[in-house]
């Protein structure tokens, strides 16, 4: 892997994880700016071990970077200033993350951030739009996840470790920050989002690889699992549906207040995000039934109480907006009594004997008794949420279920693991189906795993040649100190 495709790897990294930046005015000498911390969003992304990137010590960061200064530009591009002290600060976390920087030149890490700002700055061009909600969102998740960490603790300290007025003033930057990775984000998977590789073209990819350089992966497992998940009795059922209809009642007669019965009483995590206001659109990533219920109401009316795989709900329209709805909600889950969940755990435990006595197999119980829909058909086998092939790398696997299935031999089942999940307590089964040890590329075994790599490389392709296009028709300045830099892209434009 050439040195450029380096610096992109360790930076995209980073792109998970905590990263220093600055939002700054355009000036053609100097720029005065503070530095805080942003990170990406972590609702769909793995944080194992981000925290310990997340709350770097105030003892290992440059005392000029907690507090005011004149900073030197290090290069324009469109309405995107870059500083020097961001190319430092790409380095200190790259450290922070433990990735060697021994082969990474400053000129490498001022082209990647190029890259970045000229993504951000094309999706303005292109009315591509992030709402204020899910930057918000993504505000108070990043924020929330600091205060957790033990370095930080309050808002106090957060405010002062980043040297900044206020809570307020602390937001607004950082709600800058994230609008433009999102910005930039979105602009990346507009211009590959219509690339297909054919059979013909991943045969002729793997095939002009010399067989000493085709790629390695490591240790993989195919794993299955049946799933039971304890069942609430009609009363309590009933006695959720009830007091849902209760607090319907009580707003639509009696004129309470919907956000504050969902502030006292919703069992919704995400409700302290955004003021519990949910933007959404007939294509945002909410379950069916809730979109449903969204859009089949008038701004201000409230829902009959519905079922989702989380629970019972009643769903409230704050704001219609053309397209988008700003809907608040109030989800209860009905008590899931003691003996349910021993007898789900009794439940599984007979089916586990049963395929050990050999009446039927894990792949039969599976699709007779799991409750699990995603897995039942294909015999509970799970599929790797990264690639949608049924091989988990060992290396890269979900640490919970790395925990779970490693202690498991030969056909072992393992005994009946109860977890929380989004959707409440479950019991499961697991079966390690086949493991495969570590070994070069393979054509036939590992055709998914080939594929993707050759799709990434006409992607880059692609994007190079978006990015050549892009920047002839883009202003970018590039600071005299860096002009002599051989960056992979054309941003001098010589």
């Amino acid at each position: 892997m050439n040195k450029v495709l380096y610096v992109a790897g360790c930076m995209l990294m980073l792109a998970a994880t905590p990263i220093f930046a600055q939002e700054t005015t355009i000036d053609t000498t100097s720029v005065a700016t503070t530095s805080i911390v942003a990170t990406d969003d972590m609702a769909s992304n793995d944080t194992t071990n981000v925290g310990e990137a997340a709350a770097v010590k105030q003892d290992s960061i440059p005392a000029d970077t907690t507090r005011e200064k004149i900073d030197g530009v290090a290069s324009v591009v469109g309405d995107y200033v870059i500083l020097e002290s961001d190319i430092d600060k790409s380095f200190l976390d790259m450290k922070s993350q433990g990735v060697s920087t021994a082969n990474i030149s400053r000129c490498q890490v001022l082209g990647k951030l190029m890259e970045d700002k000229l993504y951000a700055h094309q999706a303005i061009q292109d009315s591509i739009v992030v709402s204020d909600g899910e930057i918000n969102s993504t505000v108070d998740r990043q924020i929330e996840f600091l205060l957790s960490q033990p370095q930080i603790g309050s808002m106090e300290k957060l405010i002062a470790f980043y040297g900044k007025e206020d809570e307020q003033s602390f937001r607004e930057e950082l709600f800058n920050v994230v609008k433009s990775q999102q910005l930039s984000q979105r602009m990346q998977a507009k211009v590959v989002e219509g690339i297909e590789i054919t059979p013909e073209e991943v045969r002729q990819w793997y095939t002009n690889i010399p067989e000493d350089e085709r790629p390695v992966f490591g240790d993989e497992v195919e794993i299955a699992q049946i799933v039971k998940i304890p069942e609430p009795s009609k009363e309590e059922v009933e006695k959720t549906i009830n007091k849902l209809e209760e607090y319907k009642r009580d707003v639509e007669e009696n004129g309470s207040s919907f956000a504050i019965k969902q502030t006292l009483y919703s069992e919704d995590p995400g409700k302290s995000q955004n003021g519990g206001v949910y933007k959404i659109t007939k294509k945002s990533g909410f379950v069916q039934e809730f979109k449903d219920a969204a859009f089949s109401l008038k701004q201000g009316e409230i829902s009959e109480p519905f079922k989702s795989e989380y629970g019972y709900h009643i769903l409230y329209v704050e704001k219609i907006r053309g397209q988008e709805r700003d809907v608040r909600h109030i989800l209860l889950r009905p008590e899931i009594s003691d003996k349910a969940i021993q007898e789900t755990k009794e439940e599984l435990d007979s089916i586990r004997s049963k395929i050990m006595e050999g009446k039927f197999t894990f792949s039969e119980a599976a699709r007779n008794f799991s409750d699990e829909k995603e897995t039942r058909f294909d015999g509970g086998v799970l599929r790797n949420p990264q690639t949608f092939d049924t091989k988990f790398e060992l290396t890269k696997m979900d640490p919970m279920l790395y925990s779970q299935i490693s202690p498991l031999d030969g056909d072992e089942i393992s005994q009946p693991l109860m977890e929380e999940t989004r959707t409440g307590i479950q019991y499961k089964l697991l079966k390690v189906i086949k493991r495969y040890k570590s070994h070069k590329a393979d054509y036939s075994q590992d055709y998914v795993k080939i594929k993707e790599l050759a799709l990434k490389e006409k992607q880059f392709k692609e994007i190079g040649e978006w990015m050549e296009e892009k920047i002839e028709d883009t202003y970018i300045n590039v600071a005299p100190d860096s002009k002599d830099c051989d960056f992979a892209n054309n941003w001098t434009k010589k």
